[in-house]
């Protein structure tokens, strides 16, 4: 099956074109006949599977004057693997840490023999077989960055976009988002001067450079813990700092991927719920100090979690060495928070990324720091009426999934078959007043939501659609 998937998967090699876009010169208004909504001209920023879900949902809504600009060369996003610096993808042995069950859409199941957790290779495949499947890359300029999008005085958007051909200005009246939250790299302040290497997780690629290095992975997050694994198999020594306790999990537990698992206890009510969790934590790997790393000091649910089934098998046989907070740094030594010092040759920082769309210039610029962003559904401006940011969340699962749901939102609202909420002041509000969990009041939570919780949110705004079933939407 995935040989099938690669044969028909597409890949942005010049032999597609974008659809030609007619331009319109009427301003955009809250309320417009379906058949004026139709004829609305759409831009989609991404072709990551975002975009693609975007894409499909728009022209399953009967909209077809759709152009979706993509940086890159072929559909897929981050996971694209490319060796080189700048490019923001996966690393090269990533697989992904929501399982299968839970990481396929809906109309476009994964093949049987993909394992529990794909590997990037088999996701890529299988986001260019759904690309296949519902002829998305009419759609797609591929190699065409957007530079700059403005808001005309009529309320219609203006995007400047360069490709190989050169510079171009298109006009549209609708706006769709889709480029993600994982490309601009957080990197923290050094007490002092390294004299080594430093680089962000978001340039780290594979294993392979740092052989016989000694290395010191900041951060407790899945790319820390992940790049912690792997560089632990090829360097001399490899320690890990973090400065509080996070939930490490295996993806495996009680036999099932932790996810599907998870999905078992949502009969309970949430505060038994954390308390099951929580002990089922203590007795699949016991106490975090057997671990010499901190202890949490939120409940299960109350912080992102990081899944992975090596690390905490590796601290305990010696590979990994898990460090506390960094003090200084003096040459090539480090001190940490407990007055040790150690000597590494190379500091990764896997500390997350801030929340920006520098295209859209001074534009919600204020959302890089912000711990809630004003967003209804995590995809709906109050200032904007024909402006959808799609996949900005981060959920305790897959993103792409619940994407669908928001996309499908989107192209019904567009299309005229689903009105956007009168009262959107009122429910950003809500929504940022009432977040799915107790999560930590910090800008890495800006954008968590429950998974499962987050889903009958969005089927429920899908409830009012009551026209145009017949198309499948």
């Amino acid at each position: 099956m995935l040989s099938t998937l690669k044969e028909t998967g597409c890949r942005g090699d010049g032999l597609f074109s974008a659809v030609r876009v007619t331009l319109y010169d009427r301003t955009v208004r809250d309320r417009r006949t379906s058949a004026d909504n139709v004829s609305s001209s759409i831009c989609v920023i991404g072709a990551g599977p975002c975009g693609l879900t975007s894409l499909k949902n728009l022209a399953q809504a009967g909209l077809q004057d759709i152009v979706c600009y993509e940086a890159g060369s072929q559909v897929g996003g981050n996971w694209v693997f490319r060796d080189a610096h700048g490019h923001s993808s996966i690393y090269e042995t990533a697989h992904t840490i929501s399982s299968k069950m839970l990481s396929q859409f809906d109309d476009f199941p994964m093949p049987a023999d993909f394992p529990d957790f794909p590997s990037h290779k088999q996701i890529l495949a299988y986001f260019q077989a759904y690309a296949s499947r519902f002829n998305l890359a009419q759609f797609i300029r591929f190699r065409s960055r957007v530079l700059q999008v403005k808001r005309e005085n009529g309320g219609r958007w203006q995007v400047t976009a360069e490709s190989p051909e050169g510079e171009e200005i298109r006009t549209f009246d609708n706006l769709i988002v889709c480029s993600g939250h994982h490309w601009d790299p957080v990197v923290p302040e050094l007490s002092g001067d390294f004299s080594g290497t430093q680089i962000h997780a978001h340039d780290y690629k594979c294993a392979e450079p740092f052989r016989d290095s000694r290395i010191l992975v900041v951060g407790g997050g899945n790319s820390a813990c992940d790049i912690a694994v792997e560089t632990s198999r090829l360097s001399r020594k490899t320690c890990i700092s973090m400065r509080r306790g996070y939930y490490i999990i295996p993806k495996i537990i009680f036999g099932k991927p932790v996810d599907v698992a998870y999905s078992r206890l949502l009969f309970l009510p949430k505060p038994l719920r954390q308390r099951v969790l929580g002990l089922g934590l203590r007795l699949a790997i016991g106490r975090w100090e057997k671990y010499k790393l901190k202890k949490p000091d939120c409940r299960p649910m109350e912080m992102h979690p990081t899944l992975n089934s090596e690390i905490l098998n590796l601290i305990r046989h010696g590979k990994i060495h898990p460090r506390g907070a960094i003090v200084v740094a003096k040459g090539n030594a480090v001190t940490f928070e407990d007055g040790s010092t150690e000597k590494f040759d190379t500091i990764i920082w896997a500390t997350g990324y801030r929340t920006g769309f520098p295209f859209l210039g001074d534009m919600y610029r204020e959302w890089t720091t912000a711990k809630r962003l004003p967003l209804y559904l995590k995809m709906m401006p109050v200032d904007s009426p024909n402006l959808y940011f799609i996949g900005l969340f981060q959920p305790i699962g897959c993103i792409w999934t619940l994407a669908d749901y928001q996309a499908r939102i989107a192209a019904l609202q567009i299309a005229g078959q689903l009105k956007r909420p009168n009262n959107l002041p009122d429910l950003v509000k809500r929504e940022m007043n009432s977040p799915h969990w107790r999560f930590q009041d910090h800008p890495r939570h800006a954008v968590e939501v429950d998974y499962h919780d987050f889903k009958a949110e969005l089927l429920s705004e899908l409830k009012s659609v009551t026209t145009h079933r017949s198309r499948g939407i």
